[in-house]
């Protein structure tokens, strides 16, 4: 049955004519639509967390509009920031027009890294570990033969040197895991503690760490939108934006005023650090919708930022020769369709069945394209009538 996220007049609804909608869409249970007044019980959040004396609840909302790679997608997002979501929508609504958005995903690896130190020569060390890398691959993977069954598991062995550090020279050799619809953390951190008598046999070092790194620049999602500069015509605004600012602003001017201001966050990591905050606000609330680590998450996307040594934007922006908008999105999105919290939170369970989803890979670029439709709504906003226009008046509905 073909579905629309277009929903027009949704935000006028009551949250329980909006549930209706939502119920009909995902194919809700009864248990799932009363899990998400309920939420969690105290029961189920004392298996998750330590000294469990209570929960605490924040808004989940539905982001509509979304055509993601073809596909019509209502996206839960859970945040207690006024029009994030609004904003979300909005962006979805603009980037439509031109097709909404396409993305794609690399292949779920992510590094765990073995630390080793007393060592006498650190090239020699490298090269005997790297020798025996079928055999650390092999035993890496008799860790946890269940992901292996799955075609995941350990993939490559890669050993970087390090002469100074404050702990003096040091090796860290990297295992290259593939995770499969994991976040994986458990996984590779099994992996690497499994190795480490092994590593320490050949080396002759110690091992220290042996620890994923959530800096996952294996592990990448991408999005991209085209939008036309007759979309971007300031005409009306999104659901709960204050009143119209100059209509008289054409898309081409607003086009170009975006690019402007993203140029501003190539440069200047002041401006930055607010810029992929932007983009984060909407890719930590689906992260937190779906119950994955929104830490690791956040950790990743901001080391990636600084790969160069610069802090810059995660996001480009440019006009191309007809004059439209071009946006796209590239971060590091560790991110699991399986295990986690997802096994325990009946919210996050529901929200990945209102996603559609159930691999890795395809909740990865549903966030990424969260994540660029969140930044083209906050430069919109910023490069035209100013962030606080339409903030403050969501805010002003709080009482």
């Amino acid at each position: 049955m073909s579905r629309s996220s277009r929903l027009s007049g949704f935000y006028s609804l009551t949250p329980a004519e909006r549930q209706r909608i939502l119920v009909d869409w995902a194919e809700l249970t009864p248990e799932q639509t009363a899990s998400l007044e309920g939420a969690l019980t105290l029961a189920q959040a004392d298996k998750m967390v330590e000294n469990v004396v209570g929960t605490y609840a924040l808004p989940l909302g539905i982001a509509t509009n979304f055509v993601v790679n073809g596909e019509d997608v209502l996206v839960p997002m859970v945040i207690e920031e006024p029009s994030v979501v609004a904003g979300a929508s909005f962006a979805a609504k603009l980037a439509r027009a031109g097709g909404g958005f396409h993305t794609e995903t690399t292949e779920p690896l992510m590094i765990g890294q073995i630390q080793v130190l007393d060592l006498d020569d650190l090239d020699a060390a490298a090269e005997k570990l790297l020798a025996q890398k079928a055999r650390l691959i092999d035993l890496a993977n008799r860790a946890d033969p269940v992901v292996v069954s799955l075609h995941g598991g350990a993939r490559d062995l890669e050993v970087r040197a390090i002469p100074q550090s404050p702990a003096g020279p040091m090796l860290v050799a990297h295992l290259i895991y593939d995770c499969r619809d994991a976040m994986g953390a458990n996984m590779v951190n099994t992996a690497c503690e499994a190795l480490a008598s092994l590593v320490e046999e050949i080396t002759g070092g110690r091992v220290n760490l042996r620890i994923l790194s959530n800096l996952a620049d294996r592990r990448l999602a991408r999005a991209r939108c085209v939008i036309p500069a007759r979309a971007l015509d300031i005409e009306e605004t999104g659901p709960g934006f204050a009143e119209k600012p100059d209509p008289s602003m054409p898309g081409e001017l607003v086009a170009r005023r975006i690019v402007e201001a993203y140029a501003l966050a190539t440069v200047d990591p002041y401006r930055a650090a607010t810029h992929n905050k932007g983009i984060l606000n909407g890719i930590d609330a689906v992260v937190i919708a779906t119950g994955n680590d929104w830490r690791a998450v956040e950790a990743g996307a901001h080391a990636y930022a600084a790969r160069d040594g610069q802090y810059r934007s995660l996001s480009t922006w440019s006009l191309s020769p007809d004059r439209a908008l071009v946006g796209s999105l590239e971060l590091p999105l560790a991110v699991g369709a399986v295990g986690g919290a997802t096994r325990v939170h009946p919210v996050a369970k529901a929200a990945l069945q209102i996603l559609g989803v159930s691999r890795a890979r395809d909740l990865a670029a549903i966030i990424a394209a969260v994540g660029l439709a969140q930044n083209l709504a906050a430069l919109r906003a910023l490069a035209t009538e100013g962030i606080q226009r339409g903030h403050m008046a969501l805010h002003a509905r709080k009482g």
